[in-house]
């Protein structure tokens, strides 16, 4: 999720590397303020939007690599000056890395780990839907952790992304679940499925809860959560079925990539709402 590793591999292969930042956007852009691309004299990792845009800052970096450690910024109305549709106008930073930046890549890396922390999604459940799901959020920017309190049910090798941990009792893990964490249910038991829903939804810290089933399944389930006294509140909120709609295939790639859409959606809503609720902070502040 951060491009440091990245960028010392590429100084270990090469001797220097390039990181280019979108510093400052106005109007109708491809990528916002803050998306990064690592260019190495081989290809990049990453995207700034693609398009003239992105192929002239491959360029600029690339020309820049055998220079040495430096950065230079650049502005780009993308109309007048790429012919992109987007119109809109775009500032780029363009870094350069090589031996001698080893100690600041090293902070800057450190830093990032405590500033930007990633989404917890928990994924219970290693089947055939929970293994498709946690593919396809192998290229998101979330930190999962995959439960199953079966061993022998996850895969040898998973994403970098990926935490795998098997408890006896699964639900337990949610005691120590982050702030804003989302919980997607897909369990080999419909009782495991219920102890798991009703432990998430009791917890504040579980911003959204998904359970994998059918409209009759969230109405036993809904029945049941009301008789254990959860919130009716909590209960309404419950995800049950999950994915986006419009998606009707029950094929478990297609439920995933549904699901997986979905959990974005929630990822960028709770993240627009912490976005406004500092905003207001710091005016209040000001």
């Amino acid at each position: 999720m951060t491009p440091w590793g990245q960028i010392r591999d590429a100084i270990e292969r090469h001797g220097s590397c390039a990181l280019v930042s979108v510093c400052a956007t106005r109007g109708s852009v491809p990528r916002e303020a803050g998306t990064r691309m690592v260019v190495t004299y081989e290809g990049y990792h990453g995207t700034i939007g693609g398009g003239a845009l992105e192929w002239r800052a491959i360029a600029t970096a690339q020309a820049m690599l055998p220079n040495g450690a430096g950065s230079r910024k650049s502005s780009h109305a993308l109309g007048p000056d790429l012919g992109q549709c987007c119109g809109g106008h775009v500032e780029l930073l363009t870094e350069i890395f090589d031996q001698s930046s080893l100690a600041e890549i090293e902070a800057r890396a450190s830093d990032e780990v405590e500033s930007v922390r990633p989404r917890r999604v928990y994924i219970f459940g290693a089947g055939h839907v929970g293994r498709a799901l946690v593919l396809a959020l192998a290229v998101m920017p979330f930190d999962a952790v995959w439960v199953d309190p079966r061993p022998s049910a996850f895969p040898a090798m998973m994403p970098g992304n990926v935490t795998a941990v098997a408890p006896l009792h699964p639900q337990h893990i949610l005691a120590d679940a982050p702030p804003g964490s989302l919980v997607f249910i897909m369990s080999h038991s419909h009782a495991l499925d219920f102890d798991i829903v009703d432990a998430a939804l009791r917890n504040p810290n579980i911003a959204h809860t998904g359970l994998i089933g059918s409209a009759t399944k969230r109405a036993r389930f809904e029945k049941r959560l009301r008789e254990a006294g959860v919130a009716a509140n909590r209960i309404s909120d419950l995800i049950c079925p999950i994915g986006v709609a419009g998606i009707r295939s029950k094929e478990p790639p297609m439920i995933a990539l549904a699901t997986a859409a979905q959990i974005v959606m929630l990822h960028e809503a709770l993240a627009q709402i912490a976005a406004t609720s500092s905003a207001a902070q710091a005016r209040t502040t000001a």
